[in-house]
């Protein structure tokens, strides 16, 4: 929590590395019945055909992102660009990652009366979006197994999902910074016990 900062309901900020398992374990807190706005839709949105964040995408690469029918951007194709060149993944991050906070504000105003919102962003930490959250909880697993997981799950080469990893912060960084850190180093669905404790449990304030 930023200092000084209070909430009048439970803001759980949701984070990982890269196939650490935050997914899963932001589905079962929807399931739960609880508001997961997710900043990955929220990316998706801001690259929607016709959004002015996409004719500058397409501007500033043309064909080479264009998806077919010339209006919509190749996701698979900007992240070609973006995970081979960290400046050019910077210059897109200063452009997503505003509008990525102003559509957290928008869907935060819709949900003011509910006790307990989640916010799912995986580059919580690498984008500043701490102050959004009354506690952060980080999704961890070993690095070997993030790379294996990512490879299997994206069809990824080794070095394409190690240079995906190496875009975040690593996951030994974000486990300091959080309050509560969820493990999914064991078989599937063994977080869900870790899980259902933190839900239960009196938040607490992230120290100023």
């Amino acid at each position: 929590m930023a200092p000084g900062e209070l909430f009048s309901q439970r803001r759980i900020g949701l984070t990982g590395g890269i196939a650490s398992g935050k997914s899963s374990v932001g589905r079962w807190l929807a399931q739960q019945g609880l508001p997961v706005l997710d900043a990955d839709q929220f990316a998706r949105e801001a690259l929607a055909p016709g959004r002015q964040a996409t004719h500058t995408v397409l501007q500033r690469y043309g064909s080479t992102v264009q998806a077919e029918g010339g209006a919509a951007v190749d996701r698979a194709a900007l992240g070609r660009i973006v995970f081979q060149d960290s400046a050019e993944r910077q210059w897109l991050e200063q452009l997503i990652h505003p509008l990525v906070r102003e559509r957290f504000d928008q869907a935060l105003s819709l949900h003011t009366e509910a006790p307990t919102v989640v916010l799912m962003i995986p580059l919580l930490f690498e984008a500043g979006l701490e102050s959004l959250c009354s506690e952060i909880w980080v999704v961890d697993c070993d690095e070997s197994q993030q790379l294996e997981r990512l490879i299997t799950r994206d069809g990824l080469s080794a070095e394409a999902a190690q240079a995906r990893i190496n875009a975040q912060w690593p996951l030994s960084r974000k486990r300091g910074l959080a309050d509560h850190v969820i493990s999914n180093r064991e078989q599937p669905g063994a977080w869900r016990a870790q899980a259902v404790g933190l839900l239960n449990a009196t938040a607490k304030a992230k120290p100023g």
